[in-house]
């Protein structure tokens, strides 16, 4: 009886062990990959950020600007961290950068969401695609300086429902278009399963189409980032008047150049800092699920 369990037990156990030295092997050659995809993403990140400050550098020498006027990085640097005064430079800064953010967040969860849900109506309806896709374009093709008398006519000077829908609409478009190539782009051999079990349009779409989509969800935030940014500058611009967008209004007939590039540079650096942390955890995730992160978008 024990030799037999013995002969039984054998197999089973150089089974597992094969189990077990296989999975290592998946799981060692994942964190690689995931490994050399950071990384790539981390190198390509520092190479733009040193390539924008040559070309701020380049730009600043070859026109000649007057020094009085343009700034460079080590300007920038010092107003920032070096002069008698840098912390309290930091704290207006800070402070303005804080309530552009704000607003920022507000455009970008309002246009990605209804980008979102339009995608997935879309998909689910081909005759709402047909209609409310050309006047989506069509919107997307009128100037946003033109619409934005009129959204702040309609919503309110200054309120938070204009910031949200001018912000959201620098958002939607880009996202809505990205979205909706992604769940066109789901496997029809998937769709035939899910079609052969019984399956509906929304099962299809819930199961197949959005975790399909994830490439496409990932690009459309990346995209959609710095519109969100762009957005929030622009409604303090016309509507808010408060943030960095307003205060870099204010800047230019104060003659407050250093203040003015101090701005631009940190939005901007804000703005490349969020969309490459974007990128290194959409790696992440695709790597993880087993999603190629090639970038085509």
């Amino acid at each position: 009886m024990t030799v037999t369990q013995a002969v039984v037990q054998t197999p089973s156990t150089g089974q597992a062990q094969s189990v077990a030295d296989l999975r290592r092997r998946v799981r060692s050659t994942a964190l690689r990959s995931l490994g050399r995809a950071v990384g790539t993403s981390v190198l390509i990140a520092l190479g733009t950020f040193a390539l924008v400050i040559g070309a701020w550098i380049a730009v600043l020498a070859f026109f000649g600007i007057s020094p009085y006027i343009a700034k460079g990085p080590v300007e920038v640097w010092d107003f920032l961290f070096v002069d008698e005064d840098a912390a309290a430079n930091r704290e207006v800064l800070g402070a303005n950068l804080g309530v552009t953010m704000g607003h920022a967040l507000t455009g970008f969860i309002v246009g990605l969401v209804v980008a979102i849900l339009g995608a997935i109506l879309f998909r689910v309806s081909k005759g709402a695609e047909s209609a409310l896709m050309p006047v989506a374009m069509l919107l997307r093709s009128v100037p946003l300086i033109a619409l934005a008398p009129v959204i702040i006519l309609i919503f309110g000077n200054g309120s938070q429902a204009s910031v949200a829908v001018i912000g959201g609409i620098v958002v939607l478009f880009p996202a809505l278009v990205t979205m909706v190539f992604g769940l066109k782009s789901a496997s029809p051999q998937m769709l035939d399963v899910v079609a052969v079990y019984g399956g509906g349009t929304l099962t299809a779409v819930r199961k197949v189409a959005l975790p399909g989509a994830l490439p496409s969800l990932f690009a459309a935030i990346r995209i959609s980032v710095p519109g969100a940014i762009t957005g929030a500058l622009l409604t303090e611009m016309l509507s808010t008047g408060d943030g960095v967008g307003f205060s870099t209004l204010q800047y230019i007939p104060q003659a407050k150049f250093a203040d003015l590039w101090a701005s631009v540079v940190v939005v901007t650096a804000i703005s490349l800092v969020l969309y490459f942390v974007v990128q290194v955890l959409e790696t992440i995730v695709l790597t993880r699920m087993g999603m190629t992160t090639d970038r085509k978008n």
